[in-house]
């Protein structure tokens, strides 16, 4: 092995329990272990990425790592610390959402490893030809009720009421622990804090069953220092899917953290080693404003997710309303990212054979009401305070061909603040 994994997950502050024995299995042989994830969307999202993390710590320390995509479990949901049962999803859903994320996972692990590559399973493969009465005479009958009730996921449901469906849900993923005991000889399961008592469940029932030894490892659930949802804005979960969040956004949501929350994600969401961190951390004490420590983390992940390409298309995203941007930088970004950027900026649309014919800035900006007269956006011009693609222009401007840009708009800035966007059309 290549590195003490449990050292490496303690100082980086991802572990939560470990069931006795974990680390001498990991030190005396490769181990294959597990993270499952369940397939509630057609994307992962940040939440996602602290189990992840730790399939590519296993993996770097030189174990195999397992990533189980929940296709029969995703068609039922997990009621851990859920406050209501879930919308189930069909089986097309269910398996457009597995393909999806295989294509994600892949970004983050080695599959092509002889030694330890990992492999990404899909529990409904093993789960769709076992028959109802077969399954409860088989694996129902290894553990009780009394024991599936002392789990905490079961207790903080029963007052607001647990289907049996839910209820079943933990036989399942124990289900799946001893398939991947017997067949791919895996000796321990990771997860979330709140998936302790589904795995050690399936530790339970590959001791009953099989007679065998396996482990459990948890981390914790990730929140922020003001008690809020990690991975939650405003606009709802940030994802690893472009389409769903723009890199743009996705960087900007690493670089808004605040110095505390910084300090534990850099640990977590990087494969920085802790020279390397503290270091970091020292450059950005002695200049907080400058937020080296956030610009590491978020130009590290944003790159891990979504290419070089799109980290710097970010910066020159955030250089536009942050920094000073130029006419190129502007119109080197594609459309999404630039209505990412000027989001909730007022945009009017224009004819093209009106900026053909040379419309003064001046009768166009009144026309379409960008404001409230002629003379005030005189007035603006005479101030020196309007800009065209961050250009600053003077009395008498006239709009050209030119100045469209390739995302087809025309980007009018007065102030520093004020932002304006005339659609080409």
């Amino acid at each position: 092995m290549n590195k003490n994994l449990v050292e490496e997950l303690k100082w980086r502050g991802m572990i939560h329990d470990i069931m006795p024995g974990t680390e001498e299995q990991l030190g005396k042989e490769v181990t294959t272990a597990y993270v499952g994830i369940d397939p509630t969307a057609d994307s992962l999202h940040i939440g996602h990425l602290v189990s992840i993390m730790l399939l590519k710590h296993l993996q770097m320390a030189g174990h195999k790592p397992l990533a189980v995509v929940g296709g029969a479990t995703g068609m039922i949901g997990d009621p851990s610390f859920k406050a209501a049962e879930r919308k189930l999803l069909t089986p097309d859903e269910v398996q457009h959402n597995v393909d999806c994320i295989k294509r994600q996972l892949s970004r983050f692990l080695d599959f092509d490893n002889p030694v330890n590559g990992a492999e990404i399973l899909n529990n409904y493969d093993w789960m769709k030809d076992y028959l109802f009465l077969d399954f409860i005479r088989d694996i129902g009958k290894h553990l009780t009720v009394n024991y599936m009730m002392t789990k905490d996921s079961v207790k903080k449901r029963l007052e607001t009421g647990l289907s049996f469906t839910e209820f079943s849900y933990q036989l399942l993923q124990a289900y799946d622990y001893l398939v991947l005991y017997r067949t791919k000889g895996c000796r321990l399961q990771m997860g979330g804090s709140d998936q302790w008592g589904n795995i050690t469940s399936g530790t339970e029932l590959i001791r009953r069953m099989e007679g065998g030894e396996a482990y459990a490892l948890t981390c914790p659930l990730i929140t922020k220092a003001d008690g809020t949802k990690f991975g939650k804005t405003e606009g709802g979960n940030v994802w690893l899917d472009a389409e769903r969040t723009s890199p743009y956004k996705f960087y900007q949501f690493w670089l808004n953290c605040s110095d505390v929350d910084t300090a534990r994600y850099i640990r977590i969401f990087t494969l920085f080693g802790r020279e390397e961190i503290e270091a970091l951390e020292r450059q950005h004490a002695e200049a907080p404003e400058q937020r080296i420590l956030q610009r590491a983390l978020a130009k590290d992940i944003t790159v891990r997710v979504h290419g070089q390409q799109a980290y710097e298309t970010a910066i020159a995203a955030s250089e536009l309303l942050f920094g000073k941007a130029t006419t190129e930088q502007l119109n080197s970004l594609d459309r999404k990212t630039l209505d990412s950027v000027f989001e909730g900026v007022p945009q009017y649309s224009v004819s093209r054979s009106a900026i053909e014919a040379g419309a003064s800035l001046v009768d166009l900006a009144a026309e379409v009401g960008m404001f409230a007269s002629k003379g005030e956006i005189r007035r603006e011009l005479k101030q020196n305070s309007i800009s065209v693609n961050k250009q600053k222009v003077a009395e008498g401007f006239t709009l050209t061909v030119a100045d469209i840009l390739a995302s087809g708009c025309i980007l009018v800035q007065k102030g520093k603040k004020n932002y304006y966007i005339l659609n080409v059309e």
